[in-house]
């Protein structure tokens, strides 16, 4: 490394320049670093990145922007960080977007409305993103006035009914309802009850449908469901009808926080899970094999379905082609101790 800049040069913008300087390399070699390109020698690349440390000195963002054409940044727009599958897909597409070198900006939107994915959109020319990862129902984005910055592609999370206008991305909603049905069905239980989401939600929609169109092709009794908010109260709510109904042997909840709510209402009641009731949730949340007892329940794999985001986004960014289509992410049954035959 060469001698160390004039002092007067602390005191101004620190350029480039300043940095090949200090490395004693040239301006092109630093432009390569600092934008991560292959192909620098390891000590070139420690040498450099030492003069801009020490020098202060942070590429220009915009510029360089302006330079590739591109601003390695995915925009995720989502009403709430609260629903746990939010949460979890939203950390899956950061992972996977920063190991393709890509940060996230989380663009929240307030009410969930029209007139609330309409701003959120609109503050995207504001913001320098290069796609967009839309985590919402996709009647929203069809209602409202919604215009994209021209040449942002974008993927729907979270409604697998949109494929034929939108790059979708979702769990297998109807196949893991199906597999929880029919699981129940296999141990002996003459129907299966549900206790299912909000009616405005498309995967509880979509989960109500498949427990259905199972009980019916087994020719079984479809009782009629019990609806939810997803949370633990609600559950519990529900859980104290099912709980008076001695017919009610078995149970597939919607979610798993639920099915904890169901625990409750069922043990208050004298009824032991699963000697007397059998329950399998949906989600496989972290403290599911933790309830007792432990809950059998659907897995959703977030980490595949924000890999499938990025990846479908970085497709689209190569190609320049945005065609619809949907990708939906298997789910498999997680057996623990909930769930048993029905009672002679």
């Amino acid at each position: 490394m060469t001698s160390g800049p004039p002092a007067n040069r602390r005191n101004r913008h620190v350029s480039m320049a300043d940095v090949a300087q200090l490395a004693g390399v040239s301006s092109q070699t630093v432009s390569r670093v600092s934008n991560g390109y292959e192909g620098v020698l390891p000590q070139t690349r420690t040498a450099v990145l030492a003069a801009m440390d020490e020098l202060g000195y942070r590429p220009n963002s915009a510029a360089r922007a302006l330079k590739l054409g591109s601003f390695r940044t995915i925009g995720v727009i989502t009403f709430s960080l609260a629903p746990m599958g939010n949460f979890r897909t939203i950390e899956a597409i950061s992972t996977s977007a920063a190991e393709a070198g890509y940060a996230v900006t989380l663009i929240p939107v307030g009410p969930p409305t029209h007139g609330g994915v309409e701003k959120a959109f609109t503050r995207l020319e504001e913001l320098a993103v290069d796609a967009v990862i839309a985590i919402m129902e996709v009647h929203l984005l069809d209602r409202a006035k919604v215009t994209l910055p021209r040449g942002v592609p974008t993927v729907v999370v979270v409604d697998s009914d949109a494929g034929d206008a939108y790059t979708v991305v979702d769990t297998d909603q109807a196949d893991g309802a199906q597999r929880a049905t029919r699981h129940l069905l296999d141990l002996g239980h003459r129907t299966v009850w549900h206790l299912a989401g909000p009616e405005d939600s498309f995967a509880a929609e979509r989960r109500t449908r498949a427990w259905r169109e199972t009980l019916e092709a087994a020719g079984r009794e479809v009782p009629g469901p019990l609806r939810g908010d997803w949370s633990g109260e609600s559950g519990y709510t529900a859980g104290q009808e099912l709980a008076r109904r001695a017919d009610c042997t078995a149970v597939f909840c919607a979610n798993d926080q639920m099915a904890l709510g169901l625990y409750r209402a069922l043990r208050e009641a004298g009824r032991d899970v699963p000697r007397d009731v059998s329950v399998v949730g949906f989600d496989d949340t972290a403290d599911s094999a933790s309830y007792s007892p432990p809950l059998t329940t659907v897995h959703q794999d977030f980490a595949e379905v924000g890999r499938r985001c990025v990846q479908r986004v970085l497709d689209h960014l190569r190609t320049g082609e945005h065609p619809p289509g949907t990708s939906l992410v298997p789910t498999r049954l997680v057996l623990r101790e909930s769930t048993a035959p029905p009672r002679d």
